[in-house]
This record gives structure tokens, C-alpha cells and sequence, in this order.
């Protein structure tokens, strides 16, 4: 008897109500703090572990939402986000650098989790700088990657959640 593999489970599906918290956040959060508009691109399915840009911004949900969401920035664009964001130039490697690239992931983090309509918990922000790095979410739940300009520059949204 030939042994056969069975068949691949397909990916879950990716829940646009899900999806548009994050985004709504993101528009929200550029405009109120930052004082710039967001254009969103048009989201696709991410293939490859990581973010696109090598600084980042990371949330895990728990809860009736699990998963992790990357805000990730190229560095110039970073450094433009911010200065905007703080007032005034902040050097890439400060803490203070760290702190505010956490904390505009967190709003946007903790925007979309009031608009999520379900119990859930988001952890403290984690900054990674440096490029290169990979960030991986549950196995089990597609990553939608979200690209995003401003006239700040660039940026991107990796949401890799699913709700129970």
C-alpha cells in the first residue's frame, strides 16, 4: 500500500472586520498626532516572515483576538515620523527614539482594539531596529501586510490576527 500525504489544510481566511480597525487606527493616528494624511495601498498576503522596513513597532493581541501586529518604517521615514511626533529631531539608537516608535504602534494597536468588538488584550510594545529582522506571528493565522505613504514617507502594517 502507498502511503499519501493528506491533503494541505487551506490558510484561514483573512476577516475584513478585522482587517479595517487597523487601518481606520492607523489613518486616525498619523492624522491626529502627526498632523499628515495616510494612503492606503492596496493590502496583499504576506509570504515571507518579517517586516519590510528595519525599524519596528510590535503589539501581540490575546484573548478572543490572537495574533501580533507590526508597524514597521524605513529609517529616514522613521526619523521623520518621529520628529513629528516628538517635536524635535530624536537620534535613531535613543531611548527616547524606542519609546515613541513604541508608542505610536500602541495607539494604533490600541485604537483598533476598541473597534475589534471583542475581548481582547494587547501587550506592551516591543521596538526592533535594525534591518533585516524577522518578526513571525501564530503559524496558524495569514499575515495581511498593509502598505501605507504619508508625506512623512512610508510605512507598513503587518496584521497577523484572527479572532476566535
Amino acid at each position: 500500500m502507498i502511503a499519501t500525504k493528506p491533503p494541505s489544510a487551506s490558510p484561514p481566511a483573512l476577516n475584513p472586520k478585522v482587517i479595517l480597525p487597523f487601518i481606520n487606527s492607523a489613518r486616525s493616528v498619523m492624522s491626529t498626532m502627526l498632523g499628515v494624511e495616510t494612503v492606503i495601498g492596496r493590502p496583499n498576503v504576506k509570504v515571507l516572515p518579517g517586516p519590510a522596513y528595519d525599524c519596528s513597532g510590535i503589539v501581540s493581541f490575546s484573548g478572543d483576538v490572537v495574533g501580533v501586529v507590526i508597524v514597521s518604517f524605513p529609517k529616514q521615514a522613521a526619523m521623520k515620523f518621529i520628529e513629528a511626533f516628538a517635536g524635535s529631531p530624536v537620534v535613531v539608537d535613543s531611548p527616547d527614539f524606542i519609546d515613541a516608535l513604541g508608542e505610536l504602534t500602541n495607539m494604533i494597536a490600541g485604537g483598533a482594539k476598541k473597534d475589534l468588538g471583542a475581548a481582547a488584550n494587547i501587550s506592551v510594545p516591543t521596538v526592533i531596529i535594525g534591518s533585516g529582522h524577522i518578526v513571525a506571528g501564530p503559524s496558524n493565522v495569514p499575515c495581511l501586510c498593509v502598505p501605507c505613504t504619508t508625506t512623512l514617507g512610508e510605512f507598513e502594517i503587518d496584521i497577523c490576527v484572527k479572532q476566535l
